[in-house]
């Protein structure tokens, strides 16, 4: 079992912070002493969440906040908020995500869900948290990919999902490959810039948690199992493992920037964790400065102007 460093006096963020891995990352974060606030949808779900972990770990700093990555103007008042306790970020944990709604679904803005809620929303939130990540000493980001992103594909004349037939799974792929873009991109970004900002990546191989049957359950009466999952005769893991990527992206001292940590077992979707093998999709600097500028189009969320080692100036 990984071991998460001493981050007593860290502030970090998680997203999707009230069940499965965003869950377990809060509880094993607060529990190495890092105050962690719980950015959740459901704020009823997110303080029973918390309760949860203050059972086991009494002495947790944990704040529940509420945020819809579905809904920019919930993430810019998020990230006010942020901004206005001027407290340095040291990390922030983009988790949350939602897979494979049956049927087309858009945001509050009008996005395909997926794409909105696991691409753009996470981009605009890490953007607009750029001023409070960057006036901690040794900030970091960690986003959660998935390894369908190896089969994800870009399709800049259609993001949205508006003039092709509408796949769940294959949509889900490309917000998937979206956020591993993320990683890679705002890792170039900081090495331009020279920013002390370190940028990973994780995927959770097949981890049992309730994303596989929300998202597809999405307008439905009865529940219902993705398709990406209803393989029962693949190998998996619980959540506590499942995890463990996320958590050595986030905190290892090994990790690199632009890193991409998963499974090394059987298919790269249980067992410890190694570095992962990153798609050739993800690596083509044009393709990855050409999504994060349509994101910053999409979202109307751009870089702050910002001088190294003196914090955000605009």
């Amino acid at each position: 079992m990984y071991t998460v460093p001493d981050l007593t006096g860290k502030l970090v963020v998680v997203t999707g912070a009230n069940s499965g891995t965003g869950k377990e990352a809060t509880r094993r974060l607060a529990a190495a002493g890092a105050h962690v606030i719980m950015a959740v949808r459901t704020v009823a779900k997110g303080e029973q969440a918390r309760a949860e972990i203050l059972a086991r770990h009494p002495r947790a700093r944990l704040d529940v906040r509420r945020v819809d990555l579905a809904d920019l103007a919930t993430v810019e008042e998020f990230t006010d908020g942020i901004l206005a306790d001027g407290t340095p970020l040291d990390l922030l944990v983009n988790n949350a995500g939602v897979m494979a709604p049956p049927t087309r679904m858009t945001t509050a803005d009008g996005f395909e869900l997926q794409m909105g809620s696991n691409f753009l929303g996470p981009f605009a939130l890490t953007v607009r948290l750029l001023p409070a990540l960057l006036d901690a000493g040794a900030p970091r980001v960690a986003t959660m990919s998935s390894g369908t992103a190896n089969y994800g594909r870009i399709d800049f004349s259609d993001l949205q999902w508006e003039r092709r037939r509408y796949s769940a799974n294959r949509s889900y792929a490309q917000s998937k490959l979206a956020d591993l873009i993320l990683t890679r991109q705002l890792a170039a970004v900081a090495a331009e810039r020279g920013w002390n900002l370190l940028s990973t990546g994780a995927h959770p191989g097949y981890t049992v948690t309730n994303l596989q049957t929300a998202g597809a359950s999405l307008g439905r009466d009865k529940p219902k199992r993705s398709l990406l999952n209803a393989l029962d005769f693949l190998p998996k893991q619980q959540v506590e493992e499942g995890t463990e990527p996320l958590l050595h992206a986030a905190t290892s001292p090994d990790a690199v920037a632009g890193g991409y940590y998963g499974p090394g077992g059987r298919f790269g979707l249980v067992g410890p964790t190694v570095a992962a093998r990153v798609t050739r999709r993800a690596l083509d600097p044009g393709t990855n400065a050409r999504l994060w500028t349509e994101a910053e189009r999409l979202t109307g969320v751009a870089l702050p102007a910002v001088t190294v080692g003196s914090g955000p100036t605009a």
